[in-house]
């Protein structure tokens, strides 16, 4: 393990607070624009993927575009500055940047979602964050939480955190620990500290997703003033800070849904990338001993008809499954965890879709996909790394669900 210290950390990140967008700029982005504009990225970042797997972290040259391409702006309110756009445009607007590479569409879903997070943070500290026109790169780490003690003025926090998505470019982070109570047990916050105050360690190095610079990151006794914190029970259910004062059911919406939809998308970007990959190798490839090509073996058609199918299933899956999130805040608490347990398992049946669909894909193409020039090898990597993640378990996703449906009571709190 090796600790990322502040300089060798400031080599390694874009310096925040002077590349953000005028107001000017970011009132020009509509929708389709945007859409636009991170579809234009493709043979940029698809450019720099294995470079990206290299460096464990997403190219700066790509991260640089992302930035001016208004992207993170999705989630911030427009009175601050941002865009404020509905799920089926995030959806939209990310899957050309993880259909070109999965792991920096992960870090991009995840940094742009995240700012949904702060809007749920007192208005001092959204103010902090987002006056002067801009949004937050920033981590949301919650597994294992630190430990809190109420100090005056705030909190000091310690910990040691893994899977800090986002830090190798990161001017905030958001991490969650246990604050004690006068009477049972400690609530669960989350706490908003500057990057520059977090040890990061060099600890992400793995099998696929490499690029997504996951590292762990350390606290010791930092001092977190009051409002740059909020408790995590409210927001769980969608009655968080946010959904009093924002309109928009955005903000009204429970968290894991959220959660879950941003790190779906760079799966179904996976897959649609295999599906393309595939047809274009099946075309060209000529089968051993004839002069036909692979695309006229009927096993091979086979498969790569069931994973575009897949594929499609799995993303109007998610597009469904978004759009129901933002409709079940309103509900009481019961209604709502049936909901809330329901789409968890079906946004976990669309990633287990989109792994079936990368591996069909792989199995049409043969023993060449293994090649560690073929970038399907990547994809079949970094999407079983990607189904790791605790979310997805699909055993585990239905089982509660199978146990609302039958009038049992949840036995998770990963809800």
């Amino acid at each position: 393990m090796t600790r990322i210290d502040a300089p060798s950390l400031a080599d390694r990140r874009i310096p925040a607070g002077n590349d953000f967008l005028t107001a000017e700029q970011v009132a020009q982005i509509t929708p389709d624009e945007l859409i636009r504009r991170t579809s234009a990225l493709q043979p940029l970042i698809a450019e720099h993927a294995a470079e990206a797997e290299r460096l464990r972290r997403p190219v700066d040259a790509v991260w640089q575009a992302l930035r001016d391409s208004g992207y993170f702006y999705m989630f911030v309110p427009r009175v601050h500055g941002g865009l404020e756009f509905d799920p089926d445009t995030f959806i939209s607007a990310t899957l050309p940047i993880a259909e070109a590479d999965p792991s920096t569409g992960w870090v991009a879903s995840f940094c742009a979602e995240h700012n949904w997070l702060i809007a749920q943070m007192p208005e001092k500290a959204q103010a902090e964050v987002w006056n002067g026109n801009k949004y937050a790169i920033a981590p949301s780490v919650a597994s294992p939480p630190g430990q809190a003690r109420i100090v005056d003025g705030g909190f000091t926090i310690s910990g040691h955190w893994k899977w800090g998505t986002g830090i190798m470019h990161a001017d905030w982070a958001m991490l969650n620990a246990l604050v004690p109570t006068q009477a049972g047990p400690p609530a669960m916050h989350m706490f908003l500290i500057p990057a520059s105050e977090v040890t990061v360690l060099d600890t992400w190095h793995m099998e696929g997703m490499a690029a997504t610079g996951s590292n762990d990151l350390v606290l010791e006794d930092a001092f977190v003033p009051a409002h740059r914190c909020f408790e995590v029970g409210p927001v769980r259910s969608g009655r968080g800070h946010a959904g009093r004062i924002y309109d928009n059911p955005l903000y009204k919406a429970p968290m894991l849904p959220q959660l879950c939809v941003a790190a779906a998308i760079p799966a179904i970007g996976a897959a649609r990338a295999a599906v393309r990959l595939c047809n274009e190798r099946l075309r060209k490839h000529v089968k051993m001993g004839t002069e036909t090509t692979s695309v006229e073996k009927p096993a091979a058609q086979m498969r790569l008809a069931r994973a575009d199918i897949l594929v499609d299933s799995a993303e109007l899956m998610l597009r469904t499954a978004s759009r129901r999130s933002l409709e079940i805040g309103v509900l009481d608490e019961p209604r709502q965890i049936t909901e809330r347990i329901r789409l968890r398992a079906q946004i976990a049946y669309a990633v287990s879709q989109c792994v079936d669909a990368v591996r069909t894909t792989c199995e049409a193409v043969g023993s060449s996909v293994h090649a560690l020039s073929n970038p399907m090898q990547r994809l079949l990597r970094d999407i079983q790394v990607m189904q790791s993640h605790i979310v997805y378990d699909l055993d585990v996703a239905t089982e509660l669900h199978g146990r609302t449906l039958v009038g049992l009571p949840p036995n998770s709190v990963l809800l």
